[in-house]
């Protein structure tokens, strides 16, 4: 019978403290636990009050060391596809069109005043494949690709997860490639004309035939 009562104790007890934690919180979200957004460094210490925040508009400061949504800035993208090779996961995809001579001008500079030799038409990141493992950014000789600090870019379709930050268009990318094959073809024939094929050794002098011998 003792343990009866006791086992009653008990449960009272535990409810009467999981009831108070509750109350405490209650009473306590009539205080705001911070404004979010501010770059405050006592905003994740602050353990009372209201915690809910009315997203999107507001959200919790990233840290800012943090690694997130993946960025390329294509003006200062040489082509090198680096990070396209360093990526173990594959989610970067790239092709580059050689630019032409006269083209160069065009082609442009990078910030750190690097002449660019690579029309970039395709550059593609599929973020819904990243790992954010950083090792990309690490390869960049131009530091054009570096991770922001948005993390929340959740999409209802994940073909909206593919972001492209190519330079060129698919008409223009298209007439490119076509002006460097003409050029190609032109600097090619000019080679064989003034010398032979390209690549082709020249054929040898043929050789001297002996004098026959005097009698």
């Amino acid at each position: 019978m003792s343990e009866y009562f006791s086992n009653i104790k008990d449960s009272a007890t535990s409810i009467a403290t999981g009831m108070g934690i509750t109350l405490k919180h209650f009473f306590n979200a009539v205080k705001r636990k911070g404004d979010a957004g501010i770059d405050d460094a006592d905003y994740f210490r602050q353990v009372d009050g209201l915690c809910t925040l009315q997203y999107p508009k507001e959200a919790i400061p990233t840290p800012p060391h943090g690694r997130y949504r993946l960025y390329c800035d294509i003006d200062d993208c040489i082509g090198c596809k680096q990070c396209e090779r360093a990526c173990p996961v594959q989610c970067i995809k790239i092709e580059t069109i050689k630019a032409t001579t006269d083209d160069l001008a065009a082609c442009g500079k990078t910030s750190g005043g690097q002449q660019k030799r690579m029309w970039v038409p395709v550059f593609d990141i599929d973020t819904a494949k990243c790992m954010t493992c950083g090792i990309c950014e690490s390869v960049c000789p131009t530091d054009c690709l570096y991770h922001t600090p948005v993390a929340d870019f959740s999409e209802f379709n994940v073909e909206n997860m593919m972001y492209h930050f190519g330079n060129l268009s698919k008409i223009e990318a298209e007439a490119k490639a076509k002006k460097l094959a003409e050029q190609q073809a032109k600097a090619a024939k000019e080679k064989a004309a003034a010398g032979g094929a390209p690549g082709a050794k020249p054929a040898p002098k043929p050789k001297p035939k002996p004098a026959p011998p005097q009698a």
